[in-house]
């Protein structure tokens, strides 16, 4: 036999033992000698010395019964263990008297082996980052982490036993049935994009792997889900999207607002000389302001942390643009915090560069007055063009239209308003004043 097996006489001593329990002992104990089990040294499952008249063989005999569902450790001469599982049985007469006692040995390695790769896997499972949820083949949850109670906001009692469309929301209807057909022909959905209701109603957006469980004779009977929350990474691909659309942006308008500062130039200077002179110290004042605007961390500046006010921020933006007094800046001049900064000189130099190509600045006579009101709480910026061609408010909100909405609405936390009359554009922005300075 495969298992184990050996007798003894009614004391203990073996008297006789087959190959395998040679070879689960290794060693040939001495018939007739050797008491209780064959085994060099013998261990409680918890590690600690079992003496051999203490061995499940021992209890047997002196209790006279058998014994069921006892482990201990064989240590072999060479030093290795080998976890067993005994089952002896006493022998009787046909008087009922003790004769002695059969037992079984089972090397249950593999099975300690199998037991500790099981346990290592549901502790990782148990603990992993991502949502790990099974389910048999009619969509019914079976198991649930607590990667899955973090995402998905239910505990694992709440989920068990629970159809797995409670997560799937009401425009998604096809999406599990679909799943469910690949999974019972055996194939894997690798990293599905989409998105899954929590309990609280929210929806968050996940990259979905599903894959079949099958049972022993390869059939399949279930899937399991792993899905990571990929929200962080759709809002840094927009970042970088955002932010590759306003390279471009930048890009077309700085050739443009070039064009626009010779143009503007050769209005008012007469000789080659002159014009060069105008040409070129415009353009390096429009490349200091445009090294503001594309400089959104500003801590690492001297500027950033120095800080700035609002009418100065203004006229170096606007520097550019000046010719004599097309320009003027009134009313109260607060000082600005550090983090501020970038985001008001985006918007000052949107507005500026528009004005340039569309606006007040692009034809000669053109004038741009602003103003800056302290009202309550807040600090009123009104910019007014005027002296330049007929506007038209503009139908499609382009890139510029979004810059200011999120400039303002978000970072800065104000409200802004266009207003477009046929003599030029008004716009109002209302900010509040603890925004605009905060250090933080």
């Amino acid at each position: 036999m495969a298992e184990a097996i050996y007798t003894t006489d009614a004391e203990g001593r073996i008297t006789y033992y087959n190959r395998a329990a040679a070879e689960l002992w290794g060693a040939c104990p001495e018939i007739g000698k050797a008491e209780f089990c064959g085994s060099w040294k013998l261990y409680h499952p918890d590690g600690t010395p079992l003496p051999h008249n203490e061995c499940p063989m021992a209890i047997a005999l002196s209790e006279r019964r058998a014994v069921r569902g006892m482990t201990a450790i064989a240590e072999r001469p060479d030093g290795t263990q080998v976890p067993f599982l005994a089952a002896p049985t006493p022998i009787f007469d046909a008087s009922g008297v003790l004769i002695g006692a059969v037992n079984m040995l089972m090397d249950l390695t593999e099975y300690r082996a199998r037991d500790e790769a099981a346990r290592r896997y549901a502790a990782i499972v148990e603990h992993s980052d991502d949502a790990i949820v099974a389910k048999d083949l009619k969509g019914i949850i079976t198991a649930w982490n607590r990667g899955a109670e973090r995402l998905f906001g239910y505990t694992a009692a709440e989920a068990i036993g629970k159809p797995v469309t409670m997560l799937i929301p009401a425009d998604r209807p096809d999406e599990e049935p679909s799943i469910l057909a690949r999974i019972r022909l055996g194939e894997r959905v690798e990293h599905y994009e989409t998105t899954r209701q929590r309990k609280d109603g929210t929806h968050v957006e996940i990259s979905l792997t599903v894959s079949p469980v099958k049972d022993e004779r390869g059939r399949v009977i279930g899937a399991s889900k792993i899905a990571r929350d990929i929200t962080e990474r759709r809002r840094a691909e927009e970042q970088r999207r955002l932010l590759l659309r306003e390279m471009d942006h930048r890009v077309k308008n700085m050739l443009a607002l070039a064009g626009s500062v010779v143009s503007a130039s050769a209005r008012s200077e007469t000789t080659v000389k002159g014009l060069s002179s105008a040409v070129s110290a415009r353009l390096v004042a429009l490349a200091q302001a445009h090294s503001l605007v594309l400089n959104p961390a500003m801590e690492g500046s001297d500027r950033g942390k120095t800080g700035t006010t609002l009418h100065a921020l203004i006229k170096m933006i606007l520097a550019p643009y000046r010719e004599g007094e097309n320009i003027p800046v009134s009313g109260a001049d607060i000082p600005m915090g550090r983090h501020v900064i970038s985001d008001l000189a985006l918007l000052l130099h949107e507005f500026a560069t528009n004005a340039a190509k569309y606006g007040a600045l692009s034809t000669a006579g053109g004038r741009i007055s602003i103003a800056v009101v302290e009202q309550g709480a807040d600090i009123v910026l009104t910019w007014v063009e005027r002296g330049g061609p007929v506007v038209k408010p503009r139908r499609k909100e382009g890139f510029g239209t979004l810059l200011v909405k999120t400039a303002i609405s978000g970072q800065l936390g104000g409200r802004a308003s266009y207003d477009w009359q046929r003599d030029g554009l008004t716009i109002t922005m209302s900010i509040p004043k603890e925004r605009l300075q905060s250090r933080s």
